[in-house]
């Protein structure tokens, strides 16, 4: 598994050193589906005050539908991404977007306002914001700069997840 993240670093030219390989996180959320639902992570920095990640998609790969809530009385995760390989089609709250350019896999998706990101695009998602977001047919490759990460109180919409 990791030979095949690897391979998308270096085809968005981001070169990670064997202990930053080692660290690689695989999230299936706990529904055996990886190939469908998932994602892939670097965390290259998670403080009180920033964190800093690389996301891997592979093709046509989501990562479900959740929200960052407020936590400990701060206001919930900001966070911006950033394709640097790929396509990325993010879904946020909003006006629906007709005829979109992907559907989701199965699961409960409720937010349909789709973001195209190609190489160099970003986008900034306010704290306790519904969203979504999967790869186009090659994958691809996100920075995610934020606030700081809590995952574990992240609100999925499927309740099946398990972070």
């Amino acid at each position: 598994m990791t030979d095949r993240i690897a391979e998308f670093f270096r085809k968005a030219g981001i070169v990670i050193t064997d202990a930053e390989r080692a660290s690689l996180e695989v999230a299936d959320f706990g529904l055996n589906d990886l190939e469908n639902t998932g994602l892939e992570i670097l965390t290259y920095v998670n403080t009180a005050r920033c964190c800093a990640k690389e996301l891997v998609l592979f093709p046509r790969q989501t990562c479900p539908e959740h929200r960052h809530p407020p936590v400990g009385g701060g206001e919930g995760k900001e966070e911006t991404f950033r394709c640097r390989w790929g396509k990325v089609y993010l879904f946020v709250e909003g006006e629906e977007t007709p005829h979109r350019a992907v559907e989701p896999p199965e699961g409960v998706y409720t937010v349909f306002r789709q973001i195209e990101l190609n190489p160099g695009d970003q986008y900034t998602l306010p704290p306790n914001t519904k969203h979504w977001f999967q790869a186009g047919g090659d994958g691809a490759v996100i920075s995610e700069f934020s606030t700081q990460s809590r995952d574990d109180a992240d609100i999925f919409t499927d309740r099946r997840i398990i972070r």
